[in-house]
């Protein structure tokens, strides 16, 4: 245990420090995640502080009673925003992730409608379409790689359901440029350029940067322009979410800004659209990994008329709930929660901590505790049948006020086209050893994308 003193007057009781060097610690975290954290709770337990280069010591917690303490206490206690910085380039300042405050609550309230009730159902159908469209074009007796195909689908989903778009030029366009910016940190080293501004420099057309900035600024200028056409249409209203974005207004009766539109569409095309590509990925591999999960699941969906059931229908089947909770369970596409900064000191699981601090509560380290999940690396979706998981213990999608405003979306959008391909398809496994994550940016996909076969479509 360290003391810390402030002013000689105050002292704090820290958490056990990680001894090894910044340096180390920072490039475990980015090319050996699981090993390094699995290490450190083993060694350190469920909170010790952590030193990254280039960030702030950070206070690292897995223990659900912290976790609770953390998601429960006054949201004026931290500051979140600057907390999640490494994602601003890509979302821009204005990104709901980024705010704190008054105005994270009052853009929370803005965008909460399009993602539940009698909104999300009328999305059903489109999802279901899309998934049936992309995967017609797959052949019997081809081997395909998961991750692409359901980055198609997810992608196609956030722009007919974010932006209306169904065809054209300018559909293509953003589809082939989001693609191309996120593949600029698809492998682990690549990814240093987001967790390092000082690596952040423009050195041409062909540097990094360079061509992530190149890329940036022509899906910027795509979306003004969606916006400005949108604008001058009013009476062309639709369903879709930019059409409900620009018809909100705030407490004193003001539309959202070009910019504040642009950085909230850019925030759910990358984080509604790669994030569930990647967990539709691992729930084919899982699925087809373990015979009997698809047994069951197939039992389950057989049950019902699929052809004809309503997508809220599919949605609540309870094996498929749970085969989806343990997808996000075993492997969160995000390891850690948004990183909370103290403005005041806090106590938690009995230490003293200062304010300035750094709070991050880690996904993946609490989804593998052994006395909450029995066998933790064993995938088993029966877990999620037997006894309900409090929001302190299964956090896929992070928690409090910070919860990801478009869970229920990703999760209808997850049970949708799985039931659609296992309803269309026998799929065989090309995998034969364990698939691990690795590093893609700042989410974590299975390595190699998942290869998988057309066995015969019904």
């Amino acid at each position: 245990m360290i003391t810390l003193q402030e002013n000689s007057q105050t002292s704090y009781q820290l958490p056990p420090q990680v001894i090894e060097p910044a340096w180390y610690q920072t490039a475990r975290a980015i090319l050996q995640p699981l090993e390094n954290l699995d290490w450190h709770q083993k060694k350190y337990g469920d909170i010790f502080i952590s030193r990254f280069l280039g960030l702030p010591s950070q206070v690292i917690i897995s223990h659900p009673q912290a976790i609770q303490e953390l998601f429960t206490a006054d949201a004026k206690l931290f500051e979140t925003g600057s907390g999640g910085r490494i994602v601003q380039p890509l979302l821009g300042s204005n990104s709901l992730v980024l705010l704190d405050g008054d105005r994270h609550l009052q853009q929370r309230k803005l965008l909460m409608p399009p993602f539940h009730g009698e909104r999300m159902k009328a999305y059903g159908n489109s999802i279901c379409e899309i998934a049936t469209q992309v995967t017609s074009q797959w052949q019997i007796g081809q081997a395909f790689l998961a991750r692409p195909s359901m980055q198609e689908i997810s992608l196609k989903v956030i722009l007919r359901t974010v932006f209306g778009l169904t065809e054209g030029e300018r559909y293509q366009q953003i589809q082939r440029i989001l693609i191309e910016m996120l593949d600029t940190f698809n492998q682990p080293l690549s990814a240093v350029f987001l967790f390092f501004s000082s690596l952040q420099k423009d050195l041409g057309t062909w540097s990094p940067w360079g061509k992530f900035i190149r890329r940036r600024k022509q899906l910027d200028e795509l979306i003004y322009q969606e916006i400005r056409e949108r604008r001058q249409q009013p009476e062309s209203q639709g369903e879709d979410i930019l059409s409900l974005l620009l018809s909100a207004r705030d407490d004193n009766n003001q539309p959202m800004s070009d910019v504040e539109l642009r950085d909230e569409l850019m925030t759910m095309l990358f984080a509604g659209h790669e994030t569930t590509a990647i967990a539709l990925a691992w729930a084919l591999y899982w699925i087809h990994y373990q015979p009997e999960v698809r047994e069951k699941l197939l039992q389950e969906l057989n049950s019902i008329d699929i052809a004809n059931a309503d997508p809220t229908t599919i949605a609540q089947l309870p094996y498929l709930n749970a085969v989806c909770s343990e997808t996000l369970r075993i492997y969160p596409i995000v390891f850690f929660c948004l990183p909370r900064i103290l403005q005041a000191p806090m106590q938690l699981m009995g230490y003293d901590l200062p304010k300035g601090m750094t709070i991050s509560a880690c996904i993946y380290s609490t989804h593998h505790r052994p006395d909450i999940y029995p066998e933790p690396e064993r995938f088993r979706p029966e877990r999620f049948l037997e006894r309900q998981f409090s929001p302190y213990e299964f956090l896929p999608f992070g928690g409090g006020n910070r919860r990801c405003l478009g869970m229920a979306f990703a999760l209808f959008e997850m049970k949708l086209v799985l039931t659609t391909i296992l309803s269309h398809y026998s799929l065989e496994l090309l995998e034969k050893a364990p698939l691990k994550p690795v590093r893609r940016g700042i989410v974590f996909t299975p390595a190699g994308g998942v290869r998988l076969m057309v066995k015969h479509k019904f």
